[in-house]
Order: C-alpha cells, then structure tokens, then sequence
C-alpha cells in the first residue's frame, strides 16, 4: 500500500532524509519513531506530496506520490502535528467545508459529518466555534477532518497530543479499530502508545533507518538481560557465573533470606547463554530457583539505538 525505496532530501547541503526504504502493507499500523530532527516530518511530508525528494521515490497505492500528487490526497487522510483549523468556523461546518473540499456528494455530507461527530466525540462541541474549543477537542477537531471521506490511507502526526487521559484511551481504541482495514503511519513521541497500537515499528535518527520490525521482534533482539535467583553461596556463585562465555556483566542484589541470592546478568550482543547458566549452577550443587530474561520496553530499545547511532 504504501513503498518507500531509496528516498532522500536535501535542503541545501543539509540532508534531512537519507535513503531510506521501508513498506507499509495494506490494513498495517506502522509507528514512526525518532528524536527531534530524525527526519520523520519531513519523510511524512514527502509522502503527502508536500515535499519533493532529492532522490529515491515513493509510492501510495501504487501511485507515485510526486506525479500523481493530487489523486493520491483524495485517497489520504492526513493529520499534520499542528492542526491548520480554521477557528472562526463552527466545528460541524468546518467538518463540512472539508468534507466538501474532500469530494463527498453534498446529499452524503451531513451524514458523514455525523459520522466523524461521532467517531470523535464531538457531539457535544459540534455547534460551537473552533477557536473557543480546548486544545483536546481541537485535536479531536483534527482526527475528524482527516477520516472524512473514509480514506483507506491515514498519516497521523502525534494524534493524541494535547489530549487528558480520558480523551488519550478514547482516541487509541479509534485508532485500533482502524487495523485489518485502514493503512496507517502513526507518527508519536509516546512510546507506550506505540506499543499498544502499532503492529510495526520504523525507527529513525539523524534521517537514517536505525531499526525496522515488531515491538515484540525489538525486544526480543535486544534481550540481553537475564534476572536468576539461586539458592546458594553467593561468592561462588557470582564467580562462576561470570566466568561463563557470553556473560558480558554480572551482579548481585540484595540477600534474601535461606542463602538464596538473586543475580541480574547482560549477555553479550547475539549470544543466548541460558543452557549454560543452567549448567553450571546445577553442576555447582546449587538450587536454580528462577531464570528469566528480562524483555526492555520500546523506550529503553529507542535510547539505545538512538545513543549508539549519536
């Protein structure tokens, strides 16, 4: 649905993308990480047709983004990090005049715009101005103009921003309901909401692809971490523990009680040494009371590969 292959931009001698490639397919929620000045704005406003790239190319339904620019938007909904409303309208008539823009017959218009008034919870706001909106209904404001039309594509830029907790939980569950049907880029700098959204996750930094696959597949990579609790004398275990090919660190926390001793361990990059750890304590005479590897969250992957790259 969506093929990025080699793209690149420039601004000057200053590049801001750097050939990257990735695929969204059809029905996917893809998440779009980054710091600040990753390049993920700019990669979505090559995508909408904003941008022209320097290199490279990009495809939307396999239609090329730059020379079918203006087919593509009728196709495409798209929700920028700053909404552009117009804030002297009312909410039902600005959701009318961009259903309107968006080619909905003007006899299906009022019936749609129930159906974004709904979908946003909005019902209670629609006969109000824009401008005297809060900063969480705007936002709301802006989810609605971008699945006017019923787009198949959707580009949401930190969709929940500005939202209570409230509001946050409603907007995810729209945006879950979109899987299996919709084609989305979730672009967003809350990394637990990524995780609860997003089947695939596209990190960038400094307009490079760092890393590309699914929060369960990036964390599993990055399990270098193992949690033991041993029954045994805790001198002799730690030194035999870290002796063992593979162990990049080991250390103890505190003592509990009967001489058991609980270890975190970190394994060395693409090395699994469970098998051995288990070895070795049993054949110490010890009493393996727990193993099990500690999966990092998105965020704790995210500043890794972020910090690496710098």
């Amino acid at each position: 649905m969506i093929q990025v292959d080699h793209l690149s931009k420039y601004f000057g001698t200053i590049p801001a993308v750097q050939d990257i490639s990735f695929r969204v397919e059809k029905g996917e929620i893809v998440g779009f990480l980054g710091p600040n000045g990753a390049g993920k704005t700019t990669t979505i406003r090559m995508l909408n047709g904003f941008f022209p790239p320097t290199s490279g190319s990009a495809r939307i339904d396999g239609l090329d983004v730059f020379d079918r620019s203006l087919e593509i938007r009728k196709r495409l909904g798209y929700l920028p990090e700053n909404v552009p409303l117009y804030k002297e309208m009312r909410t039902d008539g600005y959701l009318g005049f961009v259903a309107d823009v968006k080619g909905v017959p003007r006899k299906e218009l009022p019936k749609e715009v129930d159906r974004v008034t709904e979908r946003c919870g909005l019902h209670e706001v629609r006969k109000q101005f824009v401008g005297k909106l809060s900063k969480g209904f705007q936002q709301r404001v802006g989810i609605a103009q971008a699945i006017l039309n019923d787009p198949d594509i959707l580009i949401l830029d930190e969709p929940t921003i500005g939202l209570d907790p409230k509001q946050i939980i409603e907007i995810r569950e729209l945006m879950k309901s979109f899987a299996g049907y919709k084609t989305v880029i979730l672009s967003s700098h809350i990394l637990p909401e990524v995780s609860m959204i997003c089947q695939r996750v596209v990190i960038m930094n400094e307009g490079r692809i760092v890393a590309e696959d699914t929060p369960e597949g990036l964390a599993g990579k990055d399990s270098r971490k193992i949690f033991l609790q041993v029954k045994g004398p805790r001198a002799d275990v730690l030194a035999r523990i870290e002796t063992l090919p593979g162990i990049a660190g080991a250390s103890v926390r505190d003592t509990s009680a009967d001489h058991t001793f609980q270890y975190d361990l970190e394994m060395e990059p693409g090395r699994d040494v469970r098998d051995a750890i288990a070895e070795s304590i049993v054949g110490g005479g010890w009493s393996l009371l727990e193993m099990k590897t500690i999966r990092p969250s998105l965020e704790d992957i995210f500043v890794r590969l972020v910090t690496e790259e710098e």
